[in-house]
């Protein structure tokens, strides 16, 4: 693997509003920045990438060479668009920020965007500046795309002609089309290296452009194998993860069907039983009604069958009878003798007066209850003159 810094010089010119590149110029080509820029630091984790612009207020430094492709991806969000691209001034600040470079065991290396902004340096000039990238070891890519104007293309090939050493420089001539700039550099020695390149950066490439990659989730595991491992450990959590979720959603509908039968047979059962309640209810009714019916017809008057049972002991048992008899007699001496009981206490005046006394509300002077005591005591006097007669009359028999 190639140890590598690399500064990535981009147009931001104002012929990069057109839209012959999808979506346009100037998003295609910050595309196939990001693209390059994660192929360089995946084949390597010491390789560091820089970028800068070569229009707008001058040329300006966005990010010097670093190995975190945050950075590098946060940058090219929120650029300006305006100006001329000034390229000889864009490749000499690159050379000097790979001058400063930390690590000095990597090999340097500038990669120009030139959309349609037109070249104004002459060729002499260019070929100046690519001997002099020559000679500090500096190599070269360019990637021209958009329109050629006033010979651009002539005085780019001349420029890396000029700093070309061993093949390590490279020009790549993409025109207008449905293809993107990243999709076109794939299979270009700018995006493979020298003599092949990383093999990792090709198979990261097709990976990312939807390519078929011969290696398990688009990386070889001889380059990276703890990304392959930690690739293979998040898909087999995936996997036992969505396992789980299918069988805990079988097994809570196997629990909606059996509650679901336990109900109907709960219905059923106690439909059953309700059935059962019904019939016997009916039947217990028609014993009741059959004895009932039974007993109306042995004893269809209950006073006659009790007068009849009083006869009969009365000739069976004469002694019985003569008790009964005698209790008949007592019970109505009995009464006779609380009715002239009461009448003597309502004859008693003062017994009276004192109770009605001590009643609230009642005036024993007053002439309707004195009325009503006189009525009392001659019912009282009617009755036992009554008993009194009947009294003689029963002893004579």
């Amino acid at each position: 693997m190639v140890l590598e810094a690399t500064m990535i010089c981009i147009d931001n010119s104002e012929w990069m509003r057109n839209g012959d590149y999808a979506p346009s110029r100037f998003q295609a080509q910050a595309d196939a920045v990001n693209f390059i820029s994660g192929a360089k630091t995946q084949s390597n984790p010491e390789n560091t990438v820089g970028i800068l612009t070569m229009a707008g207020k001058g040329v300006r430094v966005l990010v010097t060479p670093t190995s975190d492709l945050g950075k590098i991806l946060a940058c090219m969000h929120g650029l300006e668009i305006g100006g001329e691209a000034n390229l000889a001034a864009a490749i000499q600040v690159a050379q000097l920020a790979l001058k400063h470079r930390q690590n000095k065991k990597q090999q340097q290396r500038i990669i120009v965007f030139v959309g349609s902004s037109p070249v104004k340096h002459d060729k002499k000039q260019l070929e100046v500046i690519g001997r002099k990238l020559k000679k500090n070891s500096v190599a070269l890519d360019i990637v021209n795309f958009g329109e050629d104007d006033e010979g651009k293309t002539e005085k780019l090939e001349a420029l890396r002609a000029a700093v070309d050493n061993n093949d390590t420089s490279h020009i790549v001539h993409i025109p207008p089309g449905s293809d993107a700039l990243s999709d076109v550099l794939i299979s270009t020695p700018i995006f493979t290296g020298d003599e092949g390149g990383s093999g990792f950066a090709a198979a990261a490439a097709a990976a990312a452009a939807g390519g078929v990659s011969g290696f398990e989730f688009g990386v070889d595991p001889n380059l990276d194998p703890e990304l392959a491992l930690a690739l293979r450990v998040s898909m087999e959590e995936e996997r036992a993860r969505q396992e789980a979720a299918a069988k805990k959603a079988a097994e809570e509908a196997g629990k909606q069907e059996q509650s679901s039968s336990q109900d109907a047979t709960m219905t059923d059962s106690t439909s059953q039983a309700s059935t059962k309640k019904t019939d016997l209810t009916d039947e217990e009714n028609a014993v009741l009604q059959q004895a009932l019916q039974m007993s109306m017809d042995e004893h269809p008057s209950g006073h006659d069958a009790q007068d009849t049972d009083m006869s009969d002991v009365a000739i069976d048992d004469p002694e019985l009878a003569l008790a009964l008899q005698l209790s008949v007699q007592d019970s109505a001496k009995d009464s006779s003798g609380q009715s002239s009981d009461m009448g003597k206490l309502l004859a008693d005046q003062s017994f009276v007066s004192s109770i009605l006394a001590s009643l609230p509300g009642v005036d024993p002077n007053d002439p309707s209850v004195k009325d009503l005591l006189a009525s009392m005591q001659n019912q009282q006097s009617e009755k036992q003159d009554k008993g009194e007669e009947k009294g003689p009359k029963e002893e004579k028999k």
